[in-house]
């Protein structure tokens, strides 16, 4: 077996197994921030005022804090209801709901 051959089959194996872990959602890897939908202390980051960023949310499903979820998935994550019964949704701006007390 040569070194081209080798280097050749090397690469075409790396691909393969990338492209196997791929999200079949979002196969191009992008990713965008989505309010509302991470569990307390989860956050990637943004979570109001008097918080530093990532992990410092202290509400479940805090609407000003956010989570990246892949690319276009943000609105049609299943989360569970609000006390009242409405639906709960994520966001690509910041909501005024499921905020800390103050």
């Amino acid at each position: 077996m040569n070194v081209k051959y080798f280097a050749l089959s090397a690469a075409a194996i790396a691909a393969a197994s990338f492209s196997a872990h791929a999200d079949g959602a979002n196969a191009s890897g992008e990713m965008e921030k989505c309010y509302g939908v991470a569990m307390a202390g989860e956050n990637d980051c943004a979570a109001g005022a008097g918080t530093t960023c990532a992990g410092t949310s202290t509400v479940d499903y805090q609407g000003n804090a956010w989570s990246l979820v892949p690319a276009g998935t943000c609105a049609d994550l299943e989360l569970p209801a609000m006390d009242d019964g409405m639906s709960r949704m994520g966001s690509l701006e910041p909501l005024m709901r499921d905020l800390p007390k103050t």
